[in-house]
């Protein structure tokens, strides 16, 4: 059990939100759902009080609680992705009943904030030639959904 376990506030989705998650990434799996033993501001007893998930190998836990606290762009989570067709892939689902944002960033349907981010664009990011990485980071402020071929061609001065 990790030390230090997220908990996510759903308002009353968590369950949903959680199969959604964990069909995301490989090493991810429901683990407990915990049924509410007696009634709560969120609800009577017997709901979903809250689903213990993993995701990529990290637990999580959704609280099935009310509209009370949204999800901001203060907190979200960033999904390393090894090629373009995993961007697109996650992009794609995610986005789905949610909002493409900008610069990798994504909204799912639940509101949660997600960077979809190639590792590529990390390396050119951090490229010793501060000159290829500006242009990298150049290009990618002007992106949705990161582009990995653009962003190179733009990193090698290609336009």
């Amino acid at each position: 059990m990790q030390k230090i376990v997220p908990c996510l506030w759903f308002n009353g989705d968590a369950e949903e939100a959680a199969e959604f998650y964990v069909s995301l990434l490989p090493d991810s799996h429901i683990d407990r759902i915990l049924k509410s033993p007696a009634d709560t501001p969120s609800g009577p007893a017997g709901m979903v009080l809250t689903v213990e998930f993993t995701l990529a190998g990290m637990q999580y836990v959704g609280l099935n609680g009310d509209p009370q606290f949204p999800f901001t762009e203060a907190v979200s989570f960033q999904i390393h992705c090894d090629d373009q067709p995993e961007v697109d892939r996650l992009w794609a689902a995610i986005a789905e009943g949610g909002s493409e944002v900008a610069c990798g960033w994504v909204k799912d349907r639940w509101g949660l904030s997600w960077q979809i981010v190639p590792r590529q664009m990390i390396e050119l990011l951090n490229d010793p030639d501060t000159a290829r990485a500006r242009r990298a980071q150049e290009a990618m402020m002007q992106m949705v959904k990161i582009d990995i071929a653009t962003i190179e061609r733009a990193a090698d001065g290609i336009s």
